[in-house]
């Protein structure tokens, strides 16, 4: 008789992402080289020339540095925070995955503020913890009821609260006055914050200023903004205690050489990403009027991606395939009539307006 794995993992359900299906293009006859993948919300733009020249150089016989001191020192020094406040990561997705194995368990409860990112629900069920949702609705323009937030929070206290922000998929920003919100009824309750998105919303506000709090984990990734998705590197900022607590089971050389040392070339590049940021901002605002000019509604976003409400999202999405052209079907998200967009080049921005007008007058897309 075979063993059988612990409980929770026989209602665990994958969690769906964005991005390319290479079995589903092959059937299409699609090569993933030539799919502009509007679906990933990151930089399109390619990473400084000294990347390749020091990936080309990079020793791989023998480990990497199971601290990676040298990125995390450098990453400090950028916050004005001390290493041992610091966690790098395998994406942020590790991180999160920590956190879940560090203070989670059969019994407890998290709160989720929903719709956002699939892989916290995923990451509380192999703990074995139950879940709590608050939903934001169209009708609120996606924007929680931060005030129901803290009577949940005070009436279930819950082990953790996920608040992803800006957020997957709305691209909805919290203020820091809206955080401290939360923050101040988290007494025996971890918030996580996940600034995945943070280096592509405008006016942001520092959310190290708020590690003071024994209760807060931020999360960040370096893989949209720096373009590195193909490498994975994202990392943590808390007090050294929840650090510490996330290190005794944090697997050893987690983040390969290449992943720490293009972290560090990215990071020694301030204006790559401020240049990228600016052309970024551009192309959105040109997709965003492109579909409002097409009759869609389009939801306003503090990031660098925005929802567009159509009539069937996965029809949508087959339709823009066709002509290798890929958008988030943001179903997996509880929304079936919305499509996630985040904007490319300039120029690929202004093909999928051309395939757009196309597609609407031979009736294959609809707005909703």
């Amino acid at each position: 008789m075979p063993v059988l794995p612990k409980p929770q993992l026989e209602k665990l359900k994958p969690c769906y992402h964005g991005g390319p299906n290479y079995a589903e293009l092959k059937k299409l006859g699609i090569s993933p080289d030539a799919v502009m993948d509007f679906s990933v919300s990151s930089n399109p733009y390619p990473a400084p020339v000294e990347l390749k020249e020091v990936l080309s150089s990079l020793v791989i016989d023998r480990y990497p540095d199971s601290e990676s001191a040298e990125l995390k020192e450098y990453l400090a020094g950028r916050l004005s925070l001390k290493p041992e406040n610091l966690i790098i990561g395998s994406g942020s997705m590790e991180v999160i995955r920590l956190v879940a194995g560090a203070y989670f368990g059969v019994g407890d409860t998290v709160l989720i503020l929903k719709p956002t990112f699939g892989e916290y629900e995923l990451a509380v069920e192999v703990a074995g913890a139950d879940i709590i949702e608050q939903w934001a609705d169209e009708e609120s323009g996606f924007k929680f009821d931060l005030d129901l937030t803290c009577r949940i929070i005070k009436k279930h206290q819950p082990k953790a609260v996920f608040i992803c922000n800006p957020n997957n998929p709305t691209g909805v920003y919290l203020s820091k006055a809206d955080i401290e919100k939360v923050l101040n009824v988290c007494t025996d309750t971890l918030l996580v914050l996940d600034e995945a998105y943070i280096a592509f919303a405008e006016d942001c506000w520092k959310s190290a200023d708020l590690l003071d709090s024994d209760n807060l984990i931020v999360i960040r990734s370096m893989t949209k903004d720096c373009a590195l998705a193909g490498l994975r590197l994202g990392y943590g900022m808390a007090s050294a205690e929840i650090i510490a607590n996330l290190k005794k089971i944090c697997p050893p050389w987690n983040v390969n050489a290449a992943a720490q040392k293009a972290g560090l070339v990215c990071l020694r590049h301030p204006s790559y990403l401020a240049e990228s940021e600016k052309k970024i901002k551009a192309s959105k605002e040109y997709l965003m009027q492109g579909f409002i000019r097409l009759g869609f509604s389009v939801f306003p976003s503090e990031t660098n991606f925005f929802l567009l409400k159509v009539r069937s999202a996965a029809d949508f999405r087959s339709a823009f395939l066709k002509y290798g052209l890929m958008v988030r079907d943001c179903t997996s998200f509880g929304l079936p009539q919305y499509v996630r967009i985040a904007p490319r080049t300039q120029s690929e921005c202004e093909h999928l307006l051309e395939v757009s007008v196309e597609l609407k007058s031979k009736s294959e897309i609809y707005p909703a």
